[in-house]
């Protein structure tokens, strides 16, 4: 389960920001998930809600999940299409000359303190 070790990292992260700019408490993150990223949102939160209890500072920070479409180029007809629907091959041309342009990010978008 690679989604403890994910919230491990983002708790790292937003305490050390939170610290830096004085913040008393963490009341929320939202992070931005790319569809085609491989991370179980039901997972990840109940992994959230479990580790989020060891740090004072974020022991109840809700987290909140905004997940970002995958989306791929066709380099032959120039068209963007849903990745998830569609896959490797263009459904405007049949083309498999594709590239994915968005849906594997993973960002900390925002951070709600006090």
């Amino acid at each position: 389960m690679h989604e403890l070790g994910v919230v491990f990292y983002v708790i790292r992260d937003v305490k050390k920001v939170a610290e830096e700019n004085g913040a008393r408490r963490v009341e929320s993150v939202t992070l931005e998930i790319g569809q085609v990223t491989g991370v179980v949102h039901e997972l990840l939160r109940d992994c959230w809600k479990w580790a989020i209890k060891k740090e004072p500072i974020m022991d109840e920070a809700e987290l909140v999940i905004e997940e970002v479409p995958a989306v791929t180029h066709c380099e032959d007809c120039g068209e963007d299409y849903e990745t998830v629907r569609y896959a490797k091959l263009c459904p405007n041309c049949g083309s498999g000359n594709t590239y994915l342009i968005q849906g594997r990010e993973f960002n900390i978008k925002e951070i709600g303190v006090t």
